[in-house]
């Protein structure tokens, strides 16, 4: 398979933390996350590497985080400075090329494939930018280049923090047989247990199996792993591509049947969700957040949908939302949960990748 597009993934190191440690340089050597309250259900948008020592990490509950890491500097979410940094290192990005598809405030897709800077080497245009970034903002970035989107993302957290990985279009076949399906973009932890069930740990193995096999343990998803599995990404670096709505989802690895079960799964997701908008709408009030939405589907693979219009952003309106919904299930058990939220049109200015 021939390759010819040049795309790198730009993904800033512990931004939020580390804009914050560039504004007081006395944070740098402790522990430092950026997050929200524990006495508030807050959760951390990110942490430094110090914390990361610790066992922090994104989207850990505040209060969690402190149990492992008393001496932790919690710092409020300023998102405006966070922008205009962000808008920085676009100014930074469009030096080299105006095809950039954002995908929060530290991440992007870039499309260099017609860029003539740097000889058009696209290893060499990620190294200046990240050269750019440092001499300029004083901050780190990593970057992955490849020919394909989903390589370029998983090869810049390669060498993380402030490295450089390249994947060569010549490389590709040998570098996909192996990669582990956990690196896949899209698959998280319930997906890749189910996968190690039934045998697949690498690319390789799915390329080793039958097509139909994929698609009838994973749906929808079961098209993107055979695709990625066999060096196939088809999606172009998109510019001013907004989106609209934001959803969590999960397929579990064992189907439910009990209400209590899918609430803590709810309840889960519901982190994650805040998680996500809080690291790209920080500064928004969570009740301009209106129009929610939940899904279910079955073990006989049919699906529903329930959205409502709700007076705030809140686990209870979840949770009432299940309630409502579960009936519909009519004794069947659930196979996969989901939650989602739209974005208030007026105000939706970037894109923010939804499984991201």
């Amino acid at each position: 398979m021939a390759y010819t597009r040049k795309i790198i993934h730009i993904d800033m190191d512990c931004f939020f933390a580390a804009v914050e440690m560039r504004e007081n340089p006395r944070l740098v050597g402790k522990p430092v996350a950026v997050g929200g309250l524990p006495n508030q259900r807050g959760v951390l948008s990110t942490c430094n590497y110090e914390a990361r020592k610790f066992g922090l990490h994104s989207a850990m509950s505040t209060a969690q985080a402190f149990k492992l890491c008393p001496n932790l500097v919690l710092l409020p979410v300023n998102m405006p400075l966070y922008k205009q940094v962000s808008q920085q290192i676009h100014q930074i990005f469009r030096r080299y090329t105006e095809i950039i598809e954002p995908l929060s405030l530290d991440e992007a897709y870039l499309d260099v494939t017609g860029c003539t800077q740097c000889h058009g080497s696209a290893t060499w245009i990620a190294a200046e930018i990240r050269q750019a970034i440092w001499h300029e903002l004083n901050l780190t970035a990593s970057a992955g280049v490849a020919p394909l989107k989903f390589l370029a993302k998983i090869a810049s957290d390669k060498n993380k923090p402030n490295g450089q990985f390249v994947i060569k279009p010549e490389d590709v076949a040998e570098f996909i047989h192996t990669l582990p399906l956990k690196k896949i973009p899209g698959v998280g932890k319930v997906t890749y247990e189910k996968l190690a069930q039934l045998g697949f740990h690498t690319c390789g193995d799915i390329q080793n199996s039958k097509q139909h096999l994929i698609y009838q343990h994973f749906g929808k998803f079961g098209q993107r792993l055979w695709d990625f599995s066999h060096g196939i990404d088809r999606r172009h670096v998109e510019v001013n591509r907004p989106r609209k709505s934001l959803a969590v989802e999960n397929t579990l690895l064992q189907d439910i049947d009990e209400l209590t079960e899918a609430e803590k799964i709810v309840e889960e997701q519901y982190q994650k969700l805040i998680f996500r908008i809080q690291r790209n709408w920080g500064d928004k009030p969570l009740d301009q957040f209106r129009k929610l939405g939940l899904k279910l589907k079955f073990d006989d693979f049919n699906q529903t949908t329930l959205e409502r219009t709700m007076d705030g952003l809140t686990k209870t309106h979840f949770l009432q939302l299940l309630e409502q919904i579960w009936p519909r299930r009519h004794e069947r058990k659930i196979r996969l949960i989901g939650i989602s939220v739209h974005f208030p049109e007026e105000k939706v200015i970037k894109q923010l990748n939804l499984w991201e």
